[in-house]
């Protein structure tokens, strides 16, 4: 309810102003008296009125001096002078002070109706706006993380004045002396299309939260500043080296920190890139460019390492090309399905490719696109059901791969898979492959063997090994794998001296209760129950 104080000296008006209406149906409450001006002030400190009823004239203070004493310190409350007709002076006064209203004694019943109706619709759009401008205020403040790496977002790709650049700092609470000296870490998360596809985005989000929270508490032991998500898999480090006893060892140190402890807590190997010295905020849009480019050289580098604008590149400086009569060379030997002539080719042509700094990323991976997609076009040729079919495409895998060493090795793979399909249609029978995979069984069944190892024997994928497999045999791989393990085991259960155990483990299984419980499976009774029968 609304707080009312009541002002005259005489106490039967007050009280007469108490009672002549029922003010709690207006959602007011009377909260007080006073009988002249300076005991108002006093009763209005204590009770901090929403509307003062006075009158005009008042011992001590009159009510235009107590009305201007009011209005400085409670800017918003709500002031009605009560007075004679003979004061039209002082009412005039009254205005001046911007009073709400005035009401000639006697009090008129209907006349302070509309008076308290049109005061409490103001005191109510008063607290509406007050409210308003209070949910903005909380809206702001749980903006202001968002607010902040916009703001510093925005300081990574342009030079602001340094009057703007303080005026945000200011506003936004950041600890960022303009003057000072920064350095830019950009810190790039491997292998982050693996990431995405073996988590959901709320494990994502979590997982990058927790990141840069780690960043942040290694940061603010040693230099201070503040670490972002400028994009997926790349946060930004600003550091600040105000600080006194600033040195590269410090920072790298600090980068050394920052990537183990990433490793170590959420199991994220990164590569950092460490740009150089910047002076004043306004101008750390080249160190983090340096920054982002020594990250990018983990494309011929390697992964999870810190690289600096100082790292080693390659010697070699002019632009090497594939050209026409190399990619025929190349398409010669996978027709001709020669794997180990074209992986050679392949390495000749990488080992190129490794000293020609400016080559470029984006030209190896369309190069190497360009040679999947031949390859996929031969089988098609050939009328050959390849492993494209089964897979995610070959630029998503190619995409995938983040160094120069990755994609290499990627391609020969591909490349590996799709030569072996070949040669088996030109050898007249994709039968060889059959033979082929259980030659390795035959060999291998006491280890821990499984379709990768099969497949990696064969140059071919485990999705397309078990495909071709199938359609020849009618039978799984692993159907074929069981079949060996089983009847060898049958073979050891014929000598008493061996133990179950032991031929559990001879013959590739780690864990007797399954071995036992597989074996029943396949041969109707229970490893011991097979030995007491052929005794």
């Amino acid at each position: 309810m609304y707080k009312l104080l009541i002002v005259d000296n005489e106490p039967r008006v007050r009280y007469g102003l108490r009672h002549y209406l029922n003010w709690s149906a207006y959602g007011i409450e009377v909260a007080g008296e006073a009988e002249d001006g300076e005991s108002a002030l006093q009763e209005a400190e204590r009770l901090k009125p929403d509307i003062v009823l006075t009158d005009v004239r008042l011992h001590h203070l009159d009510g235009i001096e107590l009305s201007r004493r009011l209005r400085e310190r409670y800017p918003r409350i709500k002031i009605v002078f009560v007075s004679e007709h003979t004061v039209a002076d002082y009412l005039k006064s009254a205005l001046q002070l911007n009073a709400v209203d005035y009401i000639f004694k006697p009090v008129n019943l209907r006349e302070l109706r509309q008076v308290v109706r049109r005061i409490t619709m103001e005191l109510a759009e008063q607290e509406r706006q007050l409210q308003v401008a209070r949910d903005m205020q909380v809206k702001l403040r749980e903006s202001l993380p968002l607010l902040r790496e916009r703001f510093l977002y925005a300081l990574l790709g342009q030079r602001l004045s340094p009057g703007l650049i303080q005026e945000r700092i200011a506003f936004l609470e950041l600890n960022l002396p303009v003057s000072a000296d920064y350095v830019v870490l950009v810190i790039s998360v491997d292998d982050y299309a693996e990431m995405l596809a073996s988590r959901n985005e709320r494990d994502r989000q979590l997982l990058m939260y927790a990141a840069v929270n780690v960043c942040q508490e290694l940061m603010d032991l040693d230099m201070g500043g503040y670490v972002f998500e400028v994009r997926s898999g790349e946060l930004v480090c600003i550091l600040c080296l105000e600080s006194k006893g600033f040195c590269e060892e410090r920072l790298l140190a600090l980068a050394e920190a920052i990537r183990y402890n990433l490793e170590r807590w959420l199991a994220l190997t990164v590569t950092i890139g460490v740009g150089d010295r910047s002076k004043g905020l306004g101008h750390i849009s080249h160190s983090y460019a340096q920054a982002r480019d020594a990250a990018e050289r983990k494309w011929y580098l390697g992964k999870n390492r810190i690289i600096t604008t100082n790292s080693p590149e390659p010697s070699e400086e002019q632009v090497f090309r594939v050209d026409h009569t190399r990619i025929e060379r190349l398409t010669v030997l996978m027709k001709a399905g020669d794997a180990e002539r074209l992986q050679e080719e392949l390495d000749c042509i990488f080992g190129q490719l490794a000293k020609s700094w400016r080559s470029g990323a984006d030209y190896i991976r369309n190069l190497s696109l360009q040679l999947a997609l031949l390859a996929d076009q031969l089988l098609l040729e050939l009328g050959i059901q390849g492993p494209y079919a089964q897979e995610s495409s070959v630029w998503e895998i190619l995409a995938r791969q983040e160094t120069f060493e990755e994609l290499h090795r990627t391609l020969e793979q591909l490349l590996s898979e799709r030569c072996a399909l070949i040669w088996e249609r030109r050898n007249g029978k994709s039968g060889n492959l059959v033979e082929r995979v259980q030659a390795i069984i035959n060999a291998r069944y006491s280890e821990n063997i499984t379709v990768t190892d099969i497949g990696r024997d064969v140059f071919l994928t485990p999705t397309y090994v078990c495909l071709l497999y199938k359609q020849e045999t009618g039978r799984t791989v692993n159907d074929y794998l069981t079949q060996v393990r089983m009847e060898r085991a049958k073979e050891l259960l014929r000598n008493p001296r061996n133990k179950l155990y032991d031929i559990c483990y001879a013959v590739g299984y780690a864990d007797p209760s399954y071995f036992t419980k597989l074996f029943k499976k396949i041969a109707g009774v229970t490893p011991s129950a097979y030995r007491d029968s052929i005794k």
